[in-house]
């Protein structure tokens, strides 16, 4: 008021606004005054601040900066409240909004006009009057404070306004909305005058079953942290919803959501995935003695507390993060696999990272394939030439298809070239190798087909559907082929 009375004498003003002593605010509000007066208004600084922008004032004598900018653009009704950050340092509290000013002592007590301005012009749109609520909410949720799958933030201000924001709506804001409030306000600390509430649960978590306390405490500080400007609006939700899903000690936890210790089954089936990577997930669970929590990341840690928290809730990703520490017990629990044969398939993924979906299921077939090739009379024995050789072609047959072996059958020498050319005829595949063979070989071979063509059907027969009957008519023509061939008997299998 004293500066005011002296805004037309120049030479006070000059002297007031260099003064290193006394107020600073009158400082900088003599300097202002004494740049109203100057008629040159062309050369002008610029204000740059993180926080409230960026603003053009006339610079004169030794005011703070931020003072003579706030003092010049009043109309501003964020700015202007700089001129009093030192008195909100010693615990004033100042609110401003478009129609009005108001200074509330040491208390930090929010005028009714302020807190509908600061709603109304927040970065969200609100819909209601004393119970407001956004987009993707509607009064009676906010009213009634009924939980969402994905979860919405309440808040209550001091005269009783309560409004519902979305996590839609928190994700999609240009501007933060805590700065778009706090701004107005000097401290800009909402956490003095709004009580905030996170509206969740895990989905298929009781009604009546209260949320960890742990989780609750890891709430309130992740909220104090957003109304504090130190965490994101669209980061709100996740961190909210991680502080409540970390601190659950029982049970089975996907994503958002929670199962009890008796539903491992409907846990497995809300994974996404095949059956088979479902089936890994199980073995590595029923084999472990401690929790395990598997980040969205990829990290995976032992947990005392008897749960399982899966961040992911897709099986591919799950068991790329398991399979360091558990492949082997899957090669072992699903496929009977251990020693040298389990450690190079699992050597092999590890380096790898085949899908998990094509690799089980491509290891269950090859397994199963060698299982049925095993089911094969003769399988321990050595048998004599040239019979070593067909129960070769029929093996990489059964294995890889019968175009796999007509190299093979190429390759054969002395009896075995008989042999190979007897193999090609009854698959009809001698039209372009004839010339490979000598004339001896083609007419021994031709006189084996009847006998080599009976022991493919019946090893067909025992491959597709392990018939006794098939494996009988396969001895019966392995014998033929070894008594036409000059192999002599055979030992019974």
């Amino acid at each position: 008021e004293y500066v005011s009375k002296k805004r037309h004498d120049r030479k006070w003003l000059a002297r007031r606004m260099v003064k290193r002593r006394g107020c600073m605010v009158s400082r900088a509000l003599a300097g202002s005054l004494l740049a109203a007066l100057d008629g040159d208004h062309s050369t002008v600084a610029v204000f740059n601040n993180p926080i409230y922008g960026t603003s053009s004032f006339i610079r004169r004598g030794n005011g703070k900066q931020a003072h003579q900018a706030a003092i010049q653009n009043y109309k501003n009704h964020k700015l202007r409240m700089l001129v009093w950050d030192e008195h909100a340092k010693s615990g004033h509290w100042f609110f401003s909004w478009k129609d009005g000013f108001e200074y509330t002592g040491m208390r930090p007590k929010s005028p009714e006009n302020w807190i509908d301005a600061a709603l109304e012009f927040s970065s969200i749109k609100f819909s209601g009057d004393s119970v407001r609520w956004s987009k993707g909410l509607d009064e009676n949720i906010v009213k009634n404070n009924t939980f969402s799958d994905a979860g919405w933030l309440k808040i209550t201000f001091q005269n009783g306004v309560v409004a519902g924001l979305s996590q839609s709506s928190l994700a999609k804001t240009e501007e933060g909305f805590v700065p778009s409030i706090a701004l107005t306000m000097l401290p800009p600390k909402i956490s003095e005058i709004v009580d905030a509430e996170w509206m969740w649960r895990p989905i298929g978590w009781p009604e009546d079953r209260a949320l960890p306390a742990e989780g609750l405490e890891k709430l309130n500080e992740i909220l104090l942290a957003w109304m504090s400007m130190g965490l994101e609006d669209s980061s709100l939700g996740r961190e909210c919803r991680k502080s409540i899903l970390n601190s659950i000690d029982d049970g089975y936890v996907s994503g958002n959501n929670w199962f009890d210790n008796d539903s491992k089954k409907d846990f497995l089936e809300f994974l996404s995935g095949s059956d088979d990577e479902k089936e890994a997930i199980s073995a590595v669970l029923d084999n472990i003695e401690t929790g395990i929590h598997v980040r969205q990341d990829g990290f995976t840690f032992d947990l005392e507390e008897m749960v399982v928290r899966f961040e992911e809730n897709a099986c591919h990703p799950l068991l790329v993060s398991l399979w360091k520490d558990h492949g082997l017990t899957i090669l072992n629990e699903m496929f009977e696999l251990s020693g040298e044969e389990a450690e190079e398939i699992y050597n092999k993924q590890l380096q790898r990272k085949q899908g998990f979906g094509a690799f089980l299921r491509e290891l269950k077939n090859n397994l199963t394939t060698a299982k049925k090739l095993d089911s094969l009379p003769w399988s321990d024995v050595s048998l004599p030439k040239p019979l070593s050789f067909a129960d070769k072609l029929i093996r990489k047959a059964g294995d890889d298809g019968v175009a796999s072996t007509v190299s093979l059958a190429r390759k054969g020498k002395d009896l075995d070239a008989a042999m190979g050319w007897a193999w090609l005829v009854v698959h009809d595949r001698t039209e372009s190798d004839a010339w490979r063979f000598d004339s001896a070989s083609r007419d021994k071979g031709s006189d084996w087909v009847p006998a080599l063509r009976m022991l493919w059907d019946s090893a067909t027969i025992i491959l597709t559907e392990n018939s006794a009957d098939a494996k009988n008519d396969y001895v019966e023509a392995m014998g033929k082929l070894a008594e036409i061939s000059g192999a002599g008997k055979l030992t019974p299998p």
